[in-house]
């Protein structure tokens, strides 16, 4: 799927970083670096801007290897970039760990995987169909 993109940052455009990667790494696109304390969050730049196609979102996500390594992750996870959105891509970042973290620029932030998404219509009703489960949830099923 071809997708417009302008990159007004100082990197390449976003990348799979293997053959079968869902997600494409964005990067942090800062004049300076950002130091992110303890429970502190940023809004983090990227130079990309997008064009999907009608049907499509953009879902932003963390990277696993900053959320093990550092307690890095996104506040709002997935964000959602929708079809209609011409701005620059920003990332809302937390630093969840005790120790202050520095992002740089350049530095691999979080991921992207475009998805096809389905608009609902919705049909009112008196009665849901019954199932097995109901209205069973939040570890009905056993105690892990």
């Amino acid at each position: 799927m071809k997708v417009k993109v302008i990159n007004k940052s100082k990197h390449v455009l976003p990348e799979y970083e293997t053959p079968h990667s869902a997600g494409l790494d964005l990067r942090a696109n800062l004049d300076e670096p950002i130091v992110l304390k303890p429970l502190e969050r940023a809004l983090v730049p990227t130079g990309i801007f997008l064009e999907l196609p009608v049907g499509y979102e953009a879902q932003i996500r963390p990277r696993s290897g900053l959320a093990i390594k550092f307690g890095i992750s996104l506040v709002n996870s997935p964000g959602t970039i929708d079809s209609d959105y011409r701005g620059e891509i920003k990332v809302i970042v937390i630093n969840l760990s005790n120790e202050p973290f520095t992002i740089t620029d350049g530095e691999r932030i979080c991921q992207m995987v475009v998805a096809k998404h389905e608009r609902v219509e919705w049909q009112a009703v008196e009665e849901l169909d019954e199932t097995r489960r109901g209205a069973g949830g939040f570890g009905h099923t056993g105690v892990a």
